[in-house]
């Protein structure tokens, strides 16, 4: 499935003050996920594996490290668990780095809200508007973004221009 997104993260220190915001807004409570992201050698942009109790699904996914909202090109497989896929994947392409958070997961129509505590990272805000079904245009997923950004009253000191597993990578060096 080719999926239009456009995103921000922001790292966050009063998880609860931003997730109480969100909830008066009434958004539709998907559940607390435990995801484990294994990111492998890709060739071209970013390959994930993604395994949890709510989401299960191979990312391939472009996207720029810029500050703000931004562009991402997706292709998602979504699948039910099986070790055989990740076994495949490792032994092909070998693991660029594992990312171990939980996850809560709110939804108000297109728009996809995470509230993550990252392993090692700290806790994080992530909003996605997501076209599956070409009903928008970029611009107006970058205004669903825009719109939520103001929302939460976020600054530029909150916004996170790079994934979590590049943020590990940099921990780790």
């Amino acid at each position: 499935m080719n999926i239009k997104n456009f995103e921000f993260k922001a790292k966050i220190d009063e998880i609860e003050k931003y997730e109480n915001k969100l909830l008066t807004l009434n958004p539709k409570f998907q559940g607390l996920d435990h995801q484990i992201d294994t990111y492998f050698n890709a060739k071209q942009g970013r390959l994930k594996l993604r395994e949890g109790n709510i989401e299960n699904s191979l990312i391939n996914y472009d996207r720029e490290n810029v500050t703000g909202s931004k562009e991402s090109q997706i292709i998602l497989y979504q699948h039910e668990p099986n070790v055989a896929l990740k076994n495949i994947l490792t032994r092909q392409l070998g693991i660029k780095i594992i990312v171990d958070k939980k996850r809560k997961i709110y939804f108000i129509e297109n728009v996809k809200f995470h509230f993550d505590i990252v392993e090692n990272l700290g806790t994080f805000m992530e909003v996605e508007a997501i076209d599956k079904n070409e009903e928008f245009t970029i611009a107006e997923l970058k205004e669903q973004c825009d719109k939520y950004y103001r929302f939460f009253e976020l600054t530029e000191e909150n916004i996170i221009d790079k994934s979590y597993s590049d943020l590990i990578i940099e921990l780790d060096k």
